[in-house]
């Protein structure tokens, strides 16, 4: 399969040039709005340079494709709305529509768990602990936290008008992502090491705690997302689904069941399985 991945270089991206860009079934092809040096460790792979919000630019690189995986976008919970404007709203519209035109039958699309992110404001700290008894999965009502979140859930929606008002594409599927880190943080006391290193706060202060809590809950390893990817590259027969993208992890407040049950998402990893951060962060 010949996979178009925008937004190739982010923390989702990179996980999945590093699990399934092996030379496989599927063939790559990545396009990011600026490029990596050589001797950077994603500096070697060809790349097409392109803003998604420049439809001119962008749309010539789905051609040829049979699947896009749309990762790019402002990442940021807190971003303004003029970048959110311009990356998620007007970027989904263009990668849609570059799809459609170039008959791309499969779109994997970069949501957020932000789009239900009022339930952990709501809920949030006792929500991190053990055993809090609240499980959101696909049925539930949108509860956006922010500009951000609205606009992933408006990309969810233009997703579902696509697929049932024009040939392409045919399969849409939204993962409202929860916590996918670049390699070096991704364990589930990777937030709250980046803070230690970054000077935020001090290891195993209040703030420090409550982060690795969190991260208990939300984390998504980069092999359990790039598994994920994958199941959807794979699946006949979904036109529009939504799956929340997170490990299996015993704190988890968000359904897994019904990717495990529709796409066949198994993931491998569980938070609670470590009571550190690895060795090499403590030096």
């Amino acid at each position: 399969m010949r996979v178009l991945i925008t937004g190739a270089y982010g923390r989702c991206g990179t996980a999945l040039i590093d699990h399934l860009d092996d030379g496989g079934e599927h063939e790559f092809t990545y396009l990011n709005r600026s490029d990596r040096p050589d001797d950077h460790p994603y500096g070697n792979h060809d790349t097409y340079l392109a803003n998604v919000a420049d439809y001119e630019a962008m749309h010539p690189a789905f051609e040829g494709q049979d699947a896009v995986v749309h990762l790019a976008g402002h990442p940021s919970v807190d971003g303004p709305w003029p970048d959110i404007l311009e990356s998620n709203i007007v970027g989904m519209y263009n990668a849609l529509e570059a799809a459609r035109e170039h008959d791309v039958g499969t779109f994997v699309f970069a949501s957020t768990n932000h789009v239900m992110g009022m339930y952990e404001t709501e809920f949030a700290p006792e929500l991190y602990e053990p055993g809090f008894d609240l499980t959101v999965d696909h049925t539930d009502p949108v509860r956006p936290d922010s500009y951000y979140g609205t606009s992933k859930s408006f990309g969810e929606d233009l997703g579902r008008y696509y697929v049932e008002n024009y040939d392409a594409p045919t399969k849409f599927y939204a993962l409202r992502i929860c916590s996918v880190r670049m390699p070096e943080y991704d364990h589930p006391y990777g937030d709250a090491e980046y803070g230690v290193e970054n000077g935020e706060f001090e290891r195993g202060s209040d703030a420090y705690v409550r982060e690795v809590k969190r991260m208990k809950c939300t984390w998504q390893s980069r092999r359990d997302f790039a598994h994920q990817v994958e199941q959807c590259l794979r699946d006949d027969d979904v036109q529009h689904g939504v799956f929340y993208g997170v490990s299996d992890n015993d704190r988890r407040w968000f359904d897994i069941e019904h990717a495990r049950d529709v796409i066949g998402y198994q993931p491998q990893d569980n938070a609670e399985d470590w009571d550190e951060p690895p060795a090499g962060s403590l030096d």
